[in-house]
């Protein structure tokens, strides 16, 4: 289904700044704390609740699908000035298409979410692979692009996708 102009990615500008329009053709849920904390398009969480990585669930693949995963920050340092745009926070490849991300090949691992400044976007993006594949894991995390990464890897645009956001967890936000 095509993302309208109502669509959380759009209003959030998640496509445009990371990706593409898509459409979603399958079905991913993006899991914090034991099932405790699902994840839903915009909604913010602190880092201290995102700090392990999470259990990402594929629905709708089959035993022959494989994909790609990717978590990504699209606002490093800042929102107001992202000029070190993206921070790759996590990458797993070979996720078979009738299971979880614990049954893929971590290739870059989780990294947890720590904003300084300003309230930042954390993007769960999920690629179809045509087979399965190796990829070249970023030589380093900083000014990562999602666009450019699927373009080389041949993984197209992605088939899901999901962000919430989170910024610096001050004393005070903790209570």
């Amino acid at each position: 289904m095509a993302k309208s102009s109502s669509d959380p990615l759009v209003l959030s500008r998640v496509i445009g700044d990371v990706v593409d329009h898509f459409s979603t053709t399958v079905k991913m849920s993006v899991t914090y704390k034991s099932g405790k904390q699902v994840l839903y398009n915009g909604y913010e969480h602190l880092p201290s609740t995102v700090a392990s990585k999470p259990r990402v669930e594929v629905h709708g693949g089959d035993l022959r699908s494989f994909f790609t995963l990717i978590m990504t920050d699209p606002d490093v340092p800042g929102p107001s000035d992202p000029y070190l745009r993206e921070n790759l926070h996590w990458m797993i490849t070979d996720i078979p298409g009738t299971t979880d991300s614990s049954f893929g090949k971590e290739v870059v691992s989780y990294e947890k979410p720590m904003p300084n400044i300003g309230i930042h976007r954390f993007v769960f993006l999920l690629f179809m692979q045509k087979k399965r594949q190796s990829v070249n894991p970023p030589v380093c995390r900083d000014r990562f692009s999602t666009r450019k990464f699927a373009e080389e890897n041949g993984l197209g645009l992605p088939v899901a996708a999901v962000f919430f956001t989170c910024q610096r967890e001050t004393a005070a936000r903790k209570r």
